[in-house]
């Protein structure tokens, strides 16, 4: 999430209208994202979702999960506090996803930390089609078998190139990945954009991943093109970080500058400051 500011002036960089337009596409239809996720941070993905200008659900029950998911323009499945029930809801919410082409986004929050943890995600993505997987380097690194380490639930990095980790896990699984690092990947497996929006600050409060899979799938929600939209969306998520520490004078100023950032963030602001280097 922390982005550079140093990039080489021959970079390619999206044009800041696309970006834009999805932001002013998500406040104006409002999408309701369903979430299935981390007990830790569910109240922040369910404000942040507010603040980005769509509406959130935080149900898991397994006897509702599958008609909730029906009325969703998309589906978050967060392992981040993972037991056997939740998997099982997972799974009933995402297949009634699919049936409905409604999109949806994976988390794999602590892959590579436990055997349970990995092989759940194994499992959903052999189950499931998911639109888009958003991860740190560390659980990245691991699904695609490149070399990657998770302390608990904190990315270790990847062992080996950061883009082509991440191309490697899309193609490998099938479905654009959304890597999130000191600059943002995000692929298909072919194309990749960089996003150098954020700032450290971002890296050192808990829950901000889990956030950035929210913002994701709202924008993922109003968008045909999920690998534009989730490069969209860490670039607005980043911005609004940019925007929070000119005033934050410590990390719960700083996660609450986030949320009031994001709310504020206009169409024109992100427009001008979005940075997506197209490659």
């Amino acid at each position: 999430m922390p982005g550079s500011t140093n990039h080489g002036s021959s970079a390619r960089f999206m044009d800041g209208t696309i970006p834009a337009a999805l932001l002013a596409a998500v406040r104006e239809q409002r999408p309701l994202i369903h979430h299935i996720t981390n007990s830790v941070t569910v109240n922040d993905c369910a404000n942040i979702t507010i603040c980005t200008g769509a509406a959130p659900v935080m149900a898991e029950a397994p006897e509702e999960v599958a008609d909730m998911v029906t009325a969703a323009g998309a589906l978050v499945l967060n392992i981040g506090t993972l037991s056997a029930a939740q998997v099982e809801a997972m799974l009933a919410a995402g297949r009634r996803a699919n049936d409905l082409g409604i999109p949806v986004i994976l988390d794999p929050v602590g892959a590579g930390a436990t055997a349970f943890r990995t092989g759940t995600v194994q499992r959903l993505l052999n189950a499931l089609e998911i639109a888009v997987l958003k991860g740190n380097a560390g659980e990245i690194g691991v699904l695609a078998g490149t070399g990657g380490s998770v302390r608990g639930v904190d990315s270790g990095g990847v062992a080996g190139d950061p883009i082509e980790t991440a191309r490697e896990c899309a193609r490998l699984t099938g479905t654009i990945v959304s890597m999130t690092g000191e600059v943002d990947v995000v692929t298909d497996g072919e194309r990749v954009f960089l996003i150098r929006n954020g700032v450290p600050a971002m890296d050192r409060l808990s829950g901000t991943g889990c956030m950035a899979a929210s913002v994701t799938a709202a924008f993922v929600a109003v968008a045909d093109d999920y690998a534009v939209a989730a490069a969209a969306a860490l670039a607005a998520f980043g911005r609004a970080g940019e925007r929070a520490a000119v005033s934050a004078r410590g990390p719960y100023s700083f996660r609450t500058a986030l949320f009031d950032e994001l709310a504020g963030l206009s169409p024109e602001d992100l427009a001008c400051h979005a940075r997506i280097e197209e490659r």
